[in-house]
């Protein structure tokens, strides 16, 4: 089944080292339509409010060398059973029983990310995930359902 296998969150009055993203795992978070995870740092950008990553996708980077705890590669959500680098634009997806949000292009791998994996970032090209945006916001839960609803 199509799921949400981790949800993690850049947390506010806590430092980020250079070498390290720090991220919490959460069991249950908050969607909020337009912004992202409530309390994310990282949330509030206009297309830039959740990174998503496939659990499959995480196996074979781990295998590559490289570090895949949750967080790790930045990202705020790892779906188990869907191929989230290959979603089209514009794909929207219901998370659980009310959330939903929308594919706003594929997530480039930065330097940053280079750095704290210690390859260079043309290793993640292609498997670095998806951005995406709120559109209807609501709890999500570790284990809840993901499916796939329409291509805008």
């Amino acid at each position: 089944m199509t799921q949400i296998a981790s949800i993690v969150f850049k947390p506010a009055g806590v430092d980020e080292p250079a070498d390290d993203f720090l991220r919490v795992d959460l069991d249950e978070a908050t969607l909020i339509a337009g912004h992202g995870i409530d309390g994310d740092l990282k949330a509030g950008h206009p297309t830039r409010q959740l990174c998503l990553l496939s659990y499959e996708t995480l196996t074979n980077l781990r295998v590559g060398g490289a570090y895949t705890e949750p967080g790790q590669m930045g990202e705020q959500l790892v779906i188990h059973q869907m191929d989230v680098d290959n979603l089209p634009t514009g794909t929207q997806l219901q998370l659980g029983p009310e959330a939903v949000i929308e594919i706003t292009g594929p997530r480039h791998p930065c330097e940053r990310l280079a750095k704290i994996q210690r390859k260079p970032k043309e290793h993640f090209e292609g498997q670095a995930g998806v951005m995406a945006k709120v559109i209807t916001g609501g709890i999500i839960r570790v284990g809840h359902p993901v499916k796939v609803l329409e291509h805008v």
